[in-house]
């Protein structure tokens, strides 16, 4: 099963809804630290397998990292383990802070 690709555009728009996604943030602390988004559950890519049942098979889930290399890893490994409503945000948070909002740090 092939893995949802979404832009930052349309990930702010999901955001948005009244049911958004919950938005994995698969970085490294220290990243998270640099620049983050509000409301994500924070699970660093090499954690996933040991934390994988605190995320819901029956919720939307987007993936984020950087630039959209690790999520898109993260997001085909979750389907894998049978989450079927999964999206790769591409491009990661730096082009959600070039695209869609400025006041995010870049790095």
């Amino acid at each position: 099963m092939p893995v949802e690709e979404i832009n930052v555009n349309e990930f702010a728009k999901r955001r948005a809804t009244a049911s958004p996604p919950v938005v994995l943030d698969v970085r490294e602390p220290f990243e998270l630290a640099r620049a983050s988004l509000p409301d994500v559950l924070h699970i660093p890519m090499r954690e996933l397998p040991a934390r994988l049942s605190e995320l819901s098979k029956q919720k939307p889930i987007a993936v984020l990292c950087h630039h959209g290399g690790r999520s898109e890893h993260v997001a085909r490994f979750l389907v894998a383990q049978g989450f079927e409503h999964v999206a790769n945000v591409d491009g990661g948070i730096d082009a959600y802070a070039r695209i869609v909002d400025s006041t995010i740090p870049r790095y």
